[in-house]
Order: C-alpha cells, then sequence, then structure tokens
C-alpha cells in the first residue's frame, strides 16, 4: 500500500507541469467563496456565470477540458476493512473514471483526476474540509493508474477519499488545472 502511494505521490509531480496547460491561465480561490453551504448542497451546479459558456464545464459526472475528458462512470461507499478499503480506517467514497487524451500530452488518468478535481465534505461551520485521498480502491489499475494515455485514447480508473462521516454528502468541484477557472460541482449523497 506504501508503494502505491509513493508511486501515485511520484507521478503527480513527474506529470503535473505537462497538465498545466489544461488549467489556462486563469486563476481561482477556494470553493467556499462564492458558494456558501446551500450552494454545496445542489445536485449538479455550473460555477460559471450564466453569461460566460465556456465550452469546458463539469456537469453530469463529465469534465471537459482543454486537454482532457473524464467521465465518471460509477461511484460508491467501501466501508473500512471491506475489498478497496482493506487497510483503511476509515470509510471512503470511490469514484470509478474514463480519462480521454484530447491533446497528445503526457497525461496518465491517476494524475488527470488530481490536478483537475478536490472533494469536499461540507461538515464543518468553521472551515472547507477537503478530504484526503485513501489508497486505489481497485486494485485492476494498480498498473495503469500511471501510465501516459495516448492521443485521442481513454484509460479506465478509479480514485477513493477517507469520508470523516457517513451522513454528510461529498462534493467533488472541478477546476481547469491548479487552481484555475472553476468548472462546476456535483453533489454525491453518502447515504
Amino acid at each position: 500500500m506504501k508503494k502505491q502511494t509513493i508511486a501515485l505521490f511520484s507521478a503527480v509531480l513527474l506529470i503535473a507541469g505537462s497538465l498545466a496547460g489544461c488549467g489556462g491561465t486563469s486563476t481561482s480561490s477556494s470553493p467556499s467563496e462564492g458558494q456558501g453551504a446551500a450552494d454545496s448542497t445542489a445536485s449538479v451546479e455550473s460555477v460559471n456565470a450564466p453569461e460566460e459558456k465556456s465550452k469546458y464545464y463539469f456537469k453530469d459526472g463529465v469534465l471537459q477540458a482543454e486537454d482532457i475528458k473524464i467521465e465518471i462512470t460509477d461511484h460508491k461507499i467501501i466501508q473500512s476493512g471491506e475489498e478497496g478499503n482493506k487497510y483503511g480506517d476509515k470509510p471512503v467514497i470511490a469514484f470509478w473514471y474514463n480519462t480521454t487524451n484530447i491533446t497528445g500530452k503526457d497525461i496518465a488518468p491517476s494524475t488527470a483526476w488530481i490536478i483537475m478535481f478536490e472533494a469536499v465534505q461540507d461538515n464543518n461551520p468553521n472551515a472547507i474540509n477537503k478530504l484526503k485521498m485513501a489508497a486505489l480502491p481497485d486494485s485492476k489499475f494498480l498498473d495503469t493508474q500511471i501510465e501516459t494515455i495516448k492521443k485521442d485514447g481513454t484509460v479506465e480508473n478509479a480514485v477513493a477519499y477517507k469520508l470523516d462521516d457517513l451522513q454528510t454528502p461529498v462534493t467533488l468541484y472541478a477546476n481547469r488545472g491548479l487552481a484555475g477557472e472553476k468548472l462546476g460541482s456535483q453533489t454525491f449523497e453518502i447515504k
């Protein structure tokens, strides 16, 4: 499990520079600015102003950016000790997804996800509760999570986040790369 984590984070460092183009030059701030607790409970929300009509978005489980397209195909809660979270000390929310490389840049499925998404469980009235990533929830992706996707190729992967409770929904926020323009959010119920 430690090897898994080290490999994943090493890949993130190596590939993060190549995905910088996914973010454009726009800057943005944390999910809390401009989005109150009421906004985070919406099923699907577009963070862009209606008049912007960007060709890049995250809605209905699909993220479209300059270099990549990520489509969430499934998600589920995995309890500690169960397959996919065998050694975890907390339950996790796991997402299965497909990553398509649009431009041919060096893009790996795990790095693409980490660069574009953050997960928040809004259960703290005083601070933003960004969830920590958990171990890979599906061992069939152990060898493919950091492979380079060919131009127009699509690779399947999975990712998981440690949950702080089993009542508060989890909201995925998508940005155009690290600290880039907000592309949207989607909330996933835990119950």
